[in-house]
């Protein structure tokens, strides 16, 4: 049965550093973002975080090999149309209850199969015992509730609402696309404030019905070592402290002897951050910016829409309370 680390909650909220640094181990494979699968990589044939173009990885070869007999068996209209019959926030409601009706259930197990599949197979490929998802969508994590023969263990990633805000109104190339030029979506102060919100009131509802464990994006930042451990721990995988000398600086080492910059393993990711594209050591640092760019309307709108959940997370305000590692943000 395989093993799977869901990485949920709204994108911006740094899942792609999150899931590499967890990658370098070799019980862990990571695969980025698998929702979009279906769009990006079968049908636009994007590149893979290893730079080549879907069809031409040959670790995403031998996963459709493996799960499908060949992607080519994969009729992708159908999939997206299942897709649209199951994976939307709007059928959270539904995938929430106790129980579903006949023709919803085989549905919805027929669509958790498919991700069932290429977790099962990323495992035989890579002989890792974990598999990280950060799709992050919640209908996807309520929809592999349903699955047969999938252990699920999901992350409930959350950051601060406004620098989410922040992030989302930049303007970002998707260095994945082969042929022209393509940016990741921008969104309102106004919108990013309804995502978050419902996004992380799933989560909050999924919590109740499967194994969630939440992280704040501030206390990643300030513990990496110990976050990977706790995390580690969470997916039933041992410690090992060799995994985060990928990181450079002394903060980021915690306790462990200083060793040169190594360059991170390439993860075989579908869709994420650009992040995934760099070649250089992983550096863990809290990225602020959104304090003195944020302008003062769209921090206000974000502050207001966002308050209950942010009073709920210890955002309190521009003079945060103290986290839980003890550091004043």
């Amino acid at each position: 049965m395989p093993r799977v680390l869901f990485v949920g909650g709204l994108g911006r909220s740094g899942s792609t550093l999150l899931e590499l640094l967890l990658a370098q181990s070799p019980d862990v494979c990571a695969v980025g973002e698998v929702v979009h699968l279906w769009e990006r990589a079968l049908g636009a044939d994007e590149r893979c975080g290893c730079g080549e173009r879907f069809t031409a990885c040959p670790f995403w070869r031998q996963v459709g090999e493996s799960a499908f007999g060949g992607w080519s068996t994969i009729d992708r209209d159908e999939v997206l149309a299942l897709k649209d019959r199951v994976d939307r926030t709007r059928h959270i409601p539904r995938l929430a209850k106790g129980s579903l009706a006949a023709a919803e259930l085989a549905d919805v197990r027929r669509y958790a199969d498919l991700y069932t599949r290429i977790y099962r197979a990323a495992i035989e490929v890579t002989g890792a015992s974990v598999v990280v998802d950060s799709s992050k969508h919640a209908s996807l994590a309520f929809a592999l509730r349903w699955a047969e023969g999938l252990d699920l263990r999901v992350l409930h990633l959350v950051r601060d609402s406004r620098a989410v805000a922040y992030s989302w109104g930049k303007q970002v190339k998707r260095p994945e696309v082969v042929d022209g030029e393509d940016f990741m979506p921008t969104f309102s102060p106004f919108e990013v404030s309804k995502l978050w919100t419902a996004q992380n009131a799933a989560f909050h509802l999924l919590a109740a019905r499967a194994s969630v464990l939440r992280l704040r994006y501030e206390d990643f930042t300030t513990d990496p070592a110990g976050t990977v451990r706790r995390l580690r721990e969470f997916a039933g995988l041992p410690d090992d402290p060799a995994a985060l000398r990928i990181l450079t600086g002394d903060d980021s080492r915690g306790d462990l002897e200083p060793s040169p910059p190594a360059s991170p393993v390439r993860v075989h990711s579908v869709a994420g951050n650009p992040l995934r594209f760099s070649g250089g050591p992983l550096q863990v640092r809290r990225d602020e910016a959104w304090r003195s760019r944020l302008p003062r309307r769209s921090r206000a709108v974000v502050s207001l829409a966002t308050l209950p959940f942010r009073l709920r997370y210890g955002y309190l305000g521009q003079r945060e309370s103290t986290s839980r590692t003890g550091e004043t943000q």
